[in-house]
């Protein structure tokens, strides 16, 4: 729980939207945001020779360690490229954070199976739920003081720059004492080597299952069509609408309470129907939330677009909830028992690859969009007047629109996957409604004192049930005595 606290805090202050507008402050252009943007995802491949060096070196506390106080000390340059204000100040930020990333990669691979044999068996979702919890409680904290610092000082001021420095020098210093916490911990020992590990023989299985292929087909074009459009929202928002970039930092908080409160109905509904259901329905809204970001770009009052956002904002907050816990569950599911191991493999290797693609091409692609634009008219004439509603495409808006027919197809190839037990979309859509009116109706005080009146009578019931059982139990044994 304390390693937690301090390694979400070292996050809060040095990724998401931070790190995105600390790019903007030293001047990044937009295939370098695309190139910071697919970093955490490409260098998730070096989870791969990560696992050799963990099956070979069989000490997983040392190589999370180790990892972990090469990847903070990142954050120390990336500190010290806010205060060089210089152009090689931007490459320096970006060698740094791949180094970062990558170092993230192999210490996670240490670490994740390192806290599955640390933490008691029987608390084992328990410690994961608490970890979660103090992860984003110090994020939602720690965002909202960033945005509050972010809001004091102008734009490509000195001052900035410095608050930027602070953020990650601090975030440099929580990370090194997470890394010290880590050595504190105890490592259990892992058992004996079985034999070498071979991992294309390990990845051959999960490719050969047709229905298992039809998924990795799903999550590849989903997780290009999504990082096509939303590692560029930070740019679209500040650039090309104006707005601040503490504005950002509060659309991002809002998504994360959006995203808490929306994980459990999903959880609930995904347990008691198919994780394909769920996806169904969050899959859906979250496209249709990118793509309505080009809504914000033709509404010219700011407070309306700002609004707007923040709509927008919740519902992709709420939805992605959805995808991310499903298409996770969903690739479990469907993975034979005893080689889940390979199955997930392949699934986050697609997803590494895919993820990471998707902004290196989005930032290639930026300059030819920004110069060129598709203006469409809808005209409506009678007797009385003329009406006129104009769209306009330009830079940005191109991206979510491609994102959307992306998202079109990637949900297509989503209803070709087979799971037992999903539901159609209209019932599906029927359950959420349901299950949140119940939320909301659960907040009455009627309800409440309804709820508070039937809770003693299931007890004396429950307490009838035990006592009629144990007579029971005492008439079949004087039987059996007699």
């Amino acid at each position: 729980m304390i390693e937690a606290a301090f390694s979400g805090g070292a996050a809060a202050l040095t990724t998401g939207v931070i790190l995105t507008a600390f790019a903007l402050h030293l001047g990044a252009s937009n295939i370098m945001i695309g190139v910071l943007a697919s970093a955490p995802f490409l260098t998730q491949l070096l989870q791969l020779p990560a696992i050799l060096l963990v099956e070979r070196l069989r000490t997983r506390k040392r190589i999370a360690v180790a990892a972990s106080i090469l990847g903070r000390s990142m954050l120390g340059l990336m500190a010290l490229a806010a205060l060089v204000g210089d152009p090689v100040a931007v490459w320096l930020f970006l060698a740094a954070q791949y180094m970062l990333c990558g170092a993230g990669a192999i210490g996670s691979c240490a670490w994740n199976a390192w806290l599955r044999d640390l933490a008691p068996e029987d608390q084992l979702g328990r410690v994961f739920a608490r970890r979660t919890l103090w992860l984003t409680g110090v994020s939602l904290v720690l965002g909202l003081a960033a945005a509050l610092a972010l809001e004091l000082t102008p734009e490509h001021s000195a001052s900035r720059s410095l608050v930027f420095a602070c953020m990650f020098a601090v975030g440099c210093v929580t990370g090194m004492i997470s890394a010290q916490v880590v050595a504190r911990m105890p490592e259990p020992m892992m058992p004996p080597e079985t034999g070498p590990l071979q991992l294309r023989a390990l990845l051959r299985r999960p490719l050969r299952d047709r229905n298992f292929s039809r998924l990795l087909v799903f999550i590849g074009s989903w997780q290009f069509a999504v990082n096509l459009a939303t590692p560029f929202f930070t740019v679209f928002i500040v650039r090309q609408l104006g707005f601040s970039v503490s504005f950002v930092m509060i659309l991002s908080v809002a998504s994360q309470i959006a995203n808490l409160l929306a994980l459990r109905l999903w959880g609930s509904l995904s347990d008691r129907h198919a994780n394909k259901s769920v996806l169904a329905v969050c899959a859906p809204v979250y496209i249709l939330a990118i793509v309505a970001m080009i809504g914000a770009s033709q509404i010219g009052d700011r407070t309306l677009a700002a609004g707007w956002l923040v709509l927008l904002h919740l519902l992709m907050g709420a939805s992605v909830a959805g995808v991310t816990l499903t298409s996770t569950n969903i690739a479990l599911k469907l993975s034979p028992k005893g080689t889940a191991t390979a199955y997930v493999a392949a699934s986050a290797i697609v997803t590494a690859v895919a993820a990471g693609v998707a902004p290196l091409v989005g930032g290639a692609l930026a300059d030819f969009f920004a110069r060129r634009s598709l203006e469409l008219v809808v005209r409506w004439d009678s007797p009385d007047r003329a009406l006129n509603l104009p769209l306009t495409l330009t830079s940005w808006d191109f991206y979510f629109l491609i994102a959307g027919l992306l998202g079109i197809y990637a949900i297509h190839r989503l209803s070709l996957v087979q799971e037992h037990g999903e539901i159609d979309r209209r019932e599906m859509v029927n359950q959420v409604i349901g299950e949140t009116w119940r939320g909301l109706r659960n907040m009455s005080s009627v309800a409440g004192l309804r709820a508070a009146t039937d809770l003693p009578a299931s007890l004396i019931r429950d307490a009838n049930l035990r006592v009629r059982w144990h007579r029971t139990q005492r008439r079949s044994r004087s039987h059996r005595d007699a």
